[in-house]
């Protein structure tokens, strides 16, 4: 959604021709991949943050537009509310030290970003939802004043006809309404780019779908939203509900939700850019001069802005990604599972596992996705999202009569996706180095049963039976990650609890 969108009026005549314009677009996408116009393997990955701006007492600060004034970088961005911001790091190829070099980057992009927040009496913290987030600091007036987020707002109020329903019950249950988009905006991720060949593509779609469960096993940081204890990975249902553009009788005939996991694996990347034209009514219908039919038969290289804009539209976890670079276009899968932190190492950590977990399954013989249903994949990751580091996985069983078992999360990780990851990186050319540092912390979070949502939720009842009141412990609990978040240390070295009070000398 990083369009430059004008909000305007939209007419009723314009969903049609926006959704017959969509056609052309998808008959030329069929095109190139027929005519094989797209990038050569470059084995190129990318990685943007989402972040979050509070002040010294932990509460959300509405500041985007000051912060981002003095960042003054092409590298910091808006995004959906004012206390949010997102870093992108420039493209790697994927080989030698390049996580090394990534987590430096980002150790000094989100430095300076620091510095200049202080200046203004905020900070920058990097978590999957800021625990101090309240109702009415998610609401249409915080949404960033950007054209684009307007319209998308204003469009899928529209479409839903009526108030959002949150209810998520994990932990404890929060139920409540809003009238715009704005919970959304709680939802801080990480999101991992990786270019493909359209004739890898569906096996790296397909893998990263089986991932996605293990990710958020390790990787969970989101354990609240409005004071209250939910999912251990909270982001996923907030995203689905805050996003969902139907009421409660189209939710009962099984029409698809804009934010899903899908439905089934795919064998081309194609499949994934039809149903999205298929399944989803166009949200923003704003149409390009471009004639991608015509450019194709002249020879060009067609921008499919409409397919572009739609795609931005329909929130999958694994999305796929068409864009253009230096006039030829390429393929992407972009990885939107993993929360925002806990520190950079963590960050590089879950990045490190990712890619070569992916490379790995999307490379053998007997591919994971023939031996486990869909719906299993799916159900993995729900659970994920709700236990965290302590939830069951379904798993294809090892011999000769097949089927799924279950086993423990951590397990399944430790005993076999780590060293699964770890051929992946050998496969890249990653550094011996490098590979065992960051796969070393993704076991070490397994030996231990931490990660950043078991920490937070610790720390937090800790705080309460230190006898602080909710409100107290959660900023108590945000203050104290912060504090160790830019310390820099792994989240599963991180104490439990709130440090001592100092005793004054004397």
């Amino acid at each position: 959604m990083g369009e430059k969108v004008v909000a305007g009026t939209i007419g009723l005549s314009d969903r049609r021709r926006y959704r017959e314009k969509l056609q052309q677009c998808l008959e030329g996408l069929a095109r190139l991949l027929a005519e094989e116009r797209f990038d050569r393997p470059r084995n190129l990955m990318g990685l943007e943050v989402e972040l979050n701006l509070a002040g010294p007492d932990g509460m959300p600060r509405m500041m985007n537009a000051q912060v981002l004034e003095r960042i003054a970088s092409r590298d910091f961005q808006t995004e959906l509310a004012m206390f949010n911001l997102e870093v992108n790091i420039a493209p790697h190829r994927l080989e030698g030290r390049v996580f090394d070099r990534l987590a430096e980057e980002l150790r000094t992009s989100l430095a300076y970003a620091h510095r200049k927040a202080n200046e203004v009496d905020a900070g920058i913290v990097m978590i999957g939802i800021l625990p101090t987030l309240a109702r009415d600091d998610l609401v249409s007036a915080n949404l960033s004043d950007v054209d684009r987020y307007t319209l998308l707002n204003d469009q899928i109020v529209a479409a839903r006809g009526e108030d959002f329903t949150l209810d998520i019950e994990g932990v404890e249950r929060l139920t409540c309404t809003s009238a715009s988009i704005a919970p959304e905006a709680a939802c801080t991720s990480v999101q991992l780019h990786l270019q493909v060949t359209p004739d890898r593509f569906a096996d790296v779609w397909n893998a990263a779908q089986v991932a996605a469960a293990a990710q958020i096993v390790v990787g969970a940081n989101s354990p609240f939203l409005f004071g209250r204890e939910l999912w251990r990975e909270s982001r996923p249902p907030l995203f689905q509900q805050s996003t969902d553009t139907r009421p409660p009788e189209l939710q009962a005939q099984g029409v698809r939700p804009r934010t899903w996991f899908g439905e089934r694996w795919i064998s081309s990347a194609y499949d994934l850019f039809e149903e999205n034209l298929r399944f989803f009514p166009p949200l923003l219908p704003l149409r390009d001069e471009e004639d991608p039919i015509r450019v194709l038969d002249e020879g060009g290289i067609p921008s499919l802005a409409e397919l572009v804009l739609h795609n931005g539209t329909v929130y999958r976890w694994n999305r796929p990604v068409y864009g253009i670079a230096d006039g030829v276009p390429h393929l992407r899968v972009e990885n939107r599972v993993l929360p925002a932190g806990p520190t950079v190492i963590d960050v590089v950590a879950n990045t490190v596992f990712y890619y070569g977990l992916v490379r790995a399954l999307a490379a053998e013989a007997r591919p994971i996705w023939t031996r486990l249903p869909f719906e299993a994949a799916a159900a993995n990751f729900d659970q994920a999202c709700r236990y965290g580091i302590d939830a069951q996985l379904e798993w294809p069983r090892h011999g000769r009569y097949g089927g799924v078992t279950r086993v423990p999360g951590v397990q399944l990780v430790r005993d076999e996706l780590l060293p699964l990851a770890a051929a992946g990186l050998d496969a890249w050319g990653v550094e011996p180095a490098d590979r065992d540092l960051y796969l070393g912390v993704i076991e070490e979070r397994c030996k231990r049963g931490v990660n950043g949502a078991s920490w937070q939720s610790r720390t937090f009842h800790k705080a309460l039976e230190g006898n602080m009141g909710r409100d107290e412990a959660l900023a108590a609990t945000t203050k104290r990650y912060s504090e160790l978040m830019h310390l820099g240390e792994p989240v599963h070295t991180w104490p439990v609890g709130l440090p001592e009070p100092a005793v004054p000398l004397g």
